[in-house]
């Protein structure tokens, strides 16, 4: 059996996260996860059933919810609009969909069990990500830092590690 979890199952005031980090959900999300990967982790082994748990990082790739951050910024500069932004100071662990479905399938065929990150292990601000995608457009005079405020519950680092 193979479920998927979130990096939101852990502990985030830790920063980088490894799968013997301490998990303290903050989101009925989060907890609903965290409860079914404890079920399922004393339950499946017992009956003779492999089992393993996918902790995915932050992604981004087709067709993804035009409200988060990379499609936003996206879509404000193929527009030719100014993308307003936070800080970008946060610290986060980015991995592309596509990416992230190929180690889910590697981790699938290989013989680990429990839980595993699927990520990137690769710190990047949110700056940086943003930038990168302006540089495709041509378009960093576009990206306004600093005019929406940060979310003050927002953990300053969420990273992976593999």
């Amino acid at each position: 059996v193979i479920g998927i979890g979130s990096c939101f199952e852990y502990d985030l005031a830790v920063g980088k996260l490894s799968v013997n980090s301490p998990l303290k959900p903050l989101s009925i999300y989060a907890a609903a996860k965290t409860a079914v990967f404890s079920t399922l982790s004393q339950f499946l082994p017992s009956q003779g059933i492999e089992f393993l748990w996918c902790r995915l990082f932050y992604l981004y790739g087709d067709r993804e919810d035009s409200r988060r951050l990379v499609p936003y910024i996206r879509s404000m500069l193929a527009a030719g609009k100014p993308a307003e932004l936070g800080s970008g100071d946060q610290v986060r662990d980015f991995t592309d969909v596509s990416i992230a479905g190929e180690m889910i399938v590697d981790q699938a065929m290989g013989d680990r069990q429990g839980a595993v990150n699927i990520c990137s292990g690769v710190p990047v601000t949110v700056r940086e990500i943003a930038e990168k995608i302006a540089d495709e457009y041509g378009r960093r005079d576009l990206l306004h830092f600093g005019v929406r405020p940060d979310n003050e519950v927002d953990p300053p680092c969420v990273v992976g590690i593999k």
